[in-house]
């Protein structure tokens, strides 16, 4: 009982960070009809940022908490990505809106793979270690054995927090409803008031700072950082919003954690069943066994919402 305990902590761990990195992909895709295959390298460049911040903080004679500290770079992280998210979609997508969808994909694929080689040069190939400033003594639950750090709560906690914040401003607020007008007919929405170049931007900003929030997140939560550190995250969030119902942000959020809780319980659970033949070097595989069967089975996902045609 304690594995399996420490194992769905694990996943909701995991699945925090996967929901995050979701919605990214599920809010582009609601609005544009396509997948930003680029979303995971701005994660990178958000905890790589964070990291080189974070350096120069730490030689500064401020005496900050920790807390604060990691505060201010988290902040500044997210909005250095919310520009780059921006830069992405105004150079490498705006120009192919009209084009086939096959174009922007492979436009995605070339913006990723000049990410990764821009932070192999400037950061380097080797992995980096990333400051430990969150707490994370490990704590007993309940008396099972299992257990839960400091760190990992926050985690959990703000990745909870930013999903209700976000929830709430696509329906609740002006902007939201733009979004949605503009995911449903844009022509029509432009016809009514609202700016859908403005819009989309807006969405990949927000997208960029989700991404640049979990890649803090993992970088926290690990305690390294590498050039290709999204790419892997990247496809499993993607796999999570297909599970979830891509182009739908409840399902986003519930394929995240389903898919952490998932591969979790894949790797360490049954791993233990199977003697380490299915343990954690073979995680992945459960991952990706989700993506196949989601795909053949209810390809629509879980919550999958059918996105309008586009006259």
């Amino acid at each position: 009982m304690d594995i399996l305990l420490q194992q769905i902590v694990n996943g909701l761990v995991l699945g925090s960070i996967y929901a995050l990195i979701a919605l990214g992909y599920t809010m582009v895709y609601g609005i544009l009809g396509i997948i930003n295959f680029a979303h995971g390298e701005v994660l990178m460049i958000g905890a790589m940022v964070s990291l080189t911040l974070i350096t120069v903080i730490m030689q500064l004679p401020l005496g900050l908490p920790a807390w604060v500290m990691l505060l201010i770079v988290l902040l500044l992280a997210m909005a250095i990505c919310a520009v780059l998210s921006f830069l992405i979609e105004r150079f490498a997508y705006r120009p192919l809106r009209n084009a086939p969808r096959l174009a922007p994909l492979i436009s995605a694929i070339g913006v990723s793979v000049l990410l990764q080689t821009l932070a192999m040069m400037i950061w380097s190939r080797n992995p980096l270690t990333y400051p430990q400033l969150l707490p994370s003594t490990p704590i007993d639950l309940f008396g099972s054995g299992a257990t839960i750090t400091g760190k990992e709560i926050i985690i959990v906690m703000t990745s909870f927090v930013v999903m209700a914040l976000l929830l709430l401003l696509v329906q609740k607020t002006r902007l939201g409803r733009a979004m949605r007008a503009t995911a449903e007919q844009p022509n029509i929405a432009a016809l009514m008031g609202v700016n859908p170049n403005r819009v989309i931007a807006v969405t990949f900003m927000l997208g960029g700072s989700l991404a640049a929030l979990a890649g803090v997140m993992m970088a926290t939560n690990y305690g390294n950082v590498h050039f290709a550190m999204g790419f892997i995250p990247g496809l499993k969030a993607f796999t999570a919003a297909v599970l979830g119902g891509i182009g739908n942000i409840q399902g986003a959020m519930l394929g995240g954690l389903l898919l952490g809780l998932i591969e979790a319980i894949g790797a360490g659970y049954i791993g233990t069943w199977t003697g380490g033949v299915l343990g954690s070097n073979y995680q992945d595989i459960f991952a990706f066994m989700v993506l196949i069967l989601v795909l053949v089975l209810r390809p629509r996902g879980l919550l999958g919402e059918k996105v309008s045609d586009r006259a």
